[in-house]
């Protein structure tokens, strides 16, 4: 069989003017994972990445650490939802706060909830059946390719992770609630595909963040 890693990007700016930057949280978090798939032995015989600068900064500091010389290729559909213009459409407009995160992940979640549901009638730049596809056609492709013994990882987003595990398990739209609340910054989330398919192996595993390092552990 053959695995697929997925990634999630470093903490970022959460509150910021610019969220889609890491914060010094985040570098180090990003460390810890490749150190993480270092220890494992993973090799990245297929390396990805979004082309968000959150995602791509996570592979740069994270293949560093298990996979030197090996740089991530570029693809938008691993990218993030815009939720910035979610909340625009079926959240009222709400904001990062940094003050009062627990508050602005229920609004969130209320937005992406409604933003599913609207499915190809979102008002959205990017409507929830759009999202659905491209994530799975990237997913489906990188599967295709990754032979028996061989290993991909992909650095990504949340809500991206939390899409592809509620399509393995059943039903994306509710994955993307329930999966997307629990993914941490950095965690990784494994997948093995074969003769029967692709299955969910684990999910959002973040042992790298115990002990000593529990202090880097956060969610946004």
């Amino acid at each position: 069989m053959g695995a697929i890693y997925l990634v999630r990007h470093g903490q970022a700016s959460f509150g910021a003017a610019d969220y889609d930057v890491l914060s010094e949280r985040g570098h180090e978090q990003s460390r810890l994972a490749g150190a993480e798939l270092g220890r494992r032995g993973v090799r990245a015989d297929e390396a990805w990445c979004g082309t968000l600068s959150r995602q791509r900064a996570t592979a740069a500091e994270a293949l560093a650490g298990f996979a030197p010389g090996v740089v991530a290729k570029e693809d938008p559909r691993w990218n993030e939802y815009d939720h910035v213009d979610i909340a625009a459409h079926h959240g009222g407009g709400a904001a990062q706060d940094s003050a009062d995160p627990r508050a602005y992940q229920a609004a969130l979640e209320s937005a992406l909830a409604a933003w599913t549901a609207a499915g190809a009638c979102s008002g959205a730049d990017e409507t929830w059946p759009a999202f659905l596809a491209r994530v799975r056609g990237a997913f489906e492709e990188l599967a295709a390719r990754v032979g028996k013994g061989e290993q991909a990882v992909v650095f990504t987003s949340g809500g991206v992770i939390a899409t592809l595990c509620g399509l393995l398990t059943g039903d994306p739209a509710e994955g993307l609630i329930t999966f997307n609340r629990v993914v941490v910054n950095a965690g990784i989330t494994k997948f093995v595909t074969g003769r029967s398919g692709t299955t969910l192996l684990s999910f959002n595993e973040h042992g790298h963040f115990e002990g000593e390092a529990r202090k880097l552990l956060s969610y946004r």
